[in-house]
Parts: C-alpha cells; sequence; structure tokens
C-alpha cells in the first residue's frame, strides 16, 4: 500500500483532503472534553472546580506523549516521503515500546503525587477529595491513552486523516453513552460520581485502542513482529528523540503555563477557577476548524521534506497562517454573541458566568494570532528543526505568557490576567511568521 500520499498531489487539495476528515475528529475530541466537565457540573461547584484543576496535569501528561507521537510521525511521514515502507514500520513497532515504557513510569509518578501536585495548584478540602478519586482511576488507565495517541499519530504521518477522525468519533461516543450511567448510576449501574467520568474515559479509550491497533497493523502495514535488536531500537528511539524531545519540552510548556495560570486565577477564588476551567474548554471550539489544518501540517511538511519539495512547504505556511487569521477574525466575532448563553449551560453561578464571558470577550481576538503561533512551531518540526519549535515556545510562555498573567493581575485584577494572554497570542504569532520564513529559505538554499 502507497503510503507516502502527500508529495505529489497540489498542495491545497491535498491540505483539505487530510482536513475534511479530521472536522469530524476534532469537534469529537472536544466534545470529548465539553462532555465530560458538562456531566461533572450537574454534581456541583466543588465537582466543576476539581475537573478545572485536573486541566493542566491531564494536559501536561498527554502532551508529553503527544510530543514523543509528533516525533515518530514525523520521522516515520519523512521515511515515507523517501520511498522507505519497512522502515518506516519499524520505527512505528519501536515507537510503540517507547511510548508504553514512558507510560508505566508516567502513571507510577503521577499515583504517587497527586496530593503534592494538586495541593500546590490550590485545591484544598473536598475540591482535592473529589480530585484525588478523578486522578487516580485515570492515571491507571493512562497506557491506554497512551497507545492509542501513538497510533493515531503514525495514522495520520502516513496521511490517512479519515480512519483517525473515525477513531476520535468512536471514542467521543462510547464517552457520552458511559459517563451518565458511571457519574449518575443509570441502568443498575453504582453512582461513582467523579469516578465515574474518570472511568468512563479509560473505557472509551481502551476500546478506542484496539481499533487504532487494527487500523495500523492489519490495514496500513506499519506493525511488524520480528526480532528486534538493541541497536535497531537505540537507533529508531534516537531518531524519533531527537523530534520528540523538543516538541515534548515545547509541550510541556504549555500545561505548565495553564497551571501557573491557574494558579494565578485561584487567588480570585473557586468561581473564577472554575470559570476559567470552563472557558479554557469551550474556547477549544474556536480552534476546531483551524486544528485541522494543523493536524495536516507536520506529516505534510515532513513527508516533502523528505521529497526536498521546499516550494509546497513555502506554500502551504503561507496558505495556513492566512488562513488562520481570517477564520480567528470570524469565530471571534461568533464567540462576543454566544459567551454568555454558552457560560449558562454549564454554571447557574452568576460569578461563574461573568468571569467566563469576560474571559472570551477580551481573549477571542487572538485565537487567530495564537493558531499563528501553532503553525510556525510545527513548520520548524515537519523541517526537523524541533529546537526552534522549543524555542518559540519558550518565548511565548515564559518571556511573555506568564510575566504578563502575573503582572496583569497585580495591576488589574482577574481581566488583566485575560488581556496578558490576548498580547501574548498577538506578540508570539509575529515572532512565529519572521522566524519561519527566515528558516525555510536557509534550509532551502543549504539543500541547493
Amino acid at each position: 500500500m502507497n503510503n507516502a500520499l502527500l508529495v505529489k498531489d497540489k498542495v491545497f487539495p491535498t491540505i483539505v483532503r487530510m482536513a475534511v476528515p479530521m472536522l469530524a475528529g476534532t469537534f469529537a475530541m472536544n466534545a470529548y472534553n465539553l462532555t465530560d466537565t458538562w456531566f461533572v457540573s450537574r454534581l456541583g461547584t466543588n465537582a466543576l472546580a476539581a475537573m478545572s484543576f485536573t486541566f493542566p496535569v491531564v494536559m501536561l501528561i498527554s502532551f508529553i506523549m503527544r510530543g514523543l507521537g509528533t516525533g515518530a510521525m514525523t520521522v516515520v511521514a519523512h521515511a515515507l516521503g523517501k520511498g522507505k515502507q519497512k522502515t518506516a514500520a519499524r520505527i512505528t513497532t519501536h515507537a510503540v515500546f517507547l511510548s508504553s515504557s514512558a507510560a508505566l513510569c508516567l502513571m507510577v509518578a503521577g499515583l504517587l503525587t497527586i496530593d503534592p501536585v494538586f495541593t500546590r495548584l490550590g485545591a484544598a478540602g473536598e475540591v482535592l477529595a473529589l480530585t484525588r478519586q478523578y486522578m487516580t482511576i485515570w492515571y491507571y488507565g493512562l497506557i491506554f491513552r497512551v497507545l492509542h495517541m501513538m497510533f493515531a499519530d503514525i495514522i495520520i504521518g502516513a496521511g490517512h486523516t479519515k480512519a483517525v477522525s473515525l477513531l476520535m468519533v468512536l471514542g467521543t461516543v462510547l464517552n457520552f453513552i458511559l459517563d451518565p450511567v458511571m457519574i449518575f448510576g443509570l441502568w443498575g449501574f453504582p453512582r461513582l460520581g467523579i469516578q465515574g467520568a474518570a472511568l468512563a474515559t479509560v473505557i472509551a479509550e481502551t476500546l478506542v485502542l484496539v481499533g487504532a491497533f487494527l487500523f495500523i497493523h492489519k490495514r496500513y502495514h506499519l506493525i511488524i513482529f520480528v526480532s528486534h535488536s538493541i541497536n535497531r531500537i537505540a537507533a529508531s528511539w534516537r531518531r524519533i528523540l531527537y523530534i520528540g524531545i523538543p516538541t515534548t519540552l515545547s509541550s510541556i510548556l504549555t500545561p505548565l503555563s495553564a497551571a501557573i495560570v491557574i494558579k494565578i486565577v485561584a487567588g480570585f477564588g473557586d468561581s473564577a477557577v472554575a470559570a476559567v476551567g470552563v472557558a479554557s474548554r469551550i474556547e477549544m471550539f474556536a480552534f476546531m476548524i483551524p486544528m485541522t489544518v494543523g493536524i495536516s501540517l507536520v506529516p505534510f511538511i515532513a513527508q516533502n521534506y523528505g521529497a526536498k519539495r521546499f516550494d509546497r512547504i513555502r506554500a502551504v505556511r503561507k496558505g495556513a497562517m492566512l488562513f488562520a487569521l481570517g477564520f480567528g477574525f470570524v469565530i471571534a466575532i461568533v464567540f462576543l454573541v454566544i459567551a454568555r448563553p454558552l457560560g449558562k449551560l454549564f454554571s447557574a453561578d452568576p460569578a461563574v458566568i461573568n468571569i467566563l464571558v469576560r474571559y472570551i470577550y477580551i481573549t477571542c481576538f487572538g485565537y487567530g494570532f495564537l493558531e499563528v503561533h501553532r503553525y510556525a512551531t510545527f513548520c520548524f518540526i515537519g523541517i526537523h528543526k524541533p529546537v526552534f519549535s522549543t524555542y518559540l515556545t519558550v518565548i511565548r510562555v515564559v518571556v511573555l505568557m506568564i510575566p504578563l498573567a502575573y503582572f496583569g493581575a497585580k495591576l488589574f485584577g482577574i481581566a488583566g490576567i485575560f488581556w496578558g494572554r490576548l498580547l501574548t497570542d498577538l506578540s508570539s504569532a509575529v515572532i512565529g511568521v519572521i522566524w519561519t520564513g527566515r528558516m525555510l529559505r536557509k534550509v532551502a538554499y543549504n539543500y541547493v
């Protein structure tokens, strides 16, 4: 089967062909988080605050594993761009060994550090107890999430986004069915509360993992059951980690900054924490369509980098960034209209709703610029310059976001945190556009 699909057809039809199927998948992925949040919100403000405290940690671990997945995806896509199917299959198999080992280490570390981590984030009393209940089950199911994420990234690297989208939709449907059953104790099942939300997630992800394995092994032939020498495994791991470690560091910075911002927000009370947590999930819908384009960028650029088609890389970079800005402006206008009705769906507490609405009103104008920044990091990863992707993320998070949130809170209260986020999005986008343009010219020149 030909898995090098991204180096021959016209650029934008190829991106559209990859992105459109992912629309259902990204909608499902965002609906997944919102489903959990909505059902848990029926348990009260404390349960909702507990879910909000879990968000940065869940993001942190997911982004660590997504970094490894992106490393594997990039290396596999590069091999496919060169027409080396057997090499791609070997790297995929070795990536499974790597991700499984990492997942087990993170599970043990996570279970041992639940209380100290969430206490430092600001959780206390009943909120901390609820957080502990959720995260204990979530950690035990971590390996299932990790493996299905890895398989999904590899399938995307081969250019087959329809399969991944189908798996995402399947997971969301299963979670939607299981959530009320396990949270509220329907159909004779015991009422588990917030623990039920975590258990529903683990079961849904386990079933999706089975489907992902069947796709990647039976259909795409990217798993091989032969003897694997230590030297070959080590060689594959070095190639994956060359991309994966800087990508993981970049990914870690995002949830770490979210955790720090949540800590700053916690100074304004549990209602503020609940509002920001819900708003963070709601705004993911603003990124849903741009995300489908972003998902396509790394494998497209990596395959064309392997084929030395820099003209196609430059074209996709420019088109994607213009699209992000245009779509971001449109979705900002939409969110100005629907922010308050959306807030009322998730809370009856006026304090929560008012903070949530203020957050969206301020930050929505940076959505398009945030996507431009993300696209810039994807460009660096696709051309095997992951360290520059990390540098760009460091500038966004360490130089801009955290200081602006801290001083914004000190000077202007909670609204200052939101204005700091907007200024961060605008500045990091400009830097990303300039930097990626210069790097692409340099890389293409060196290949001549």
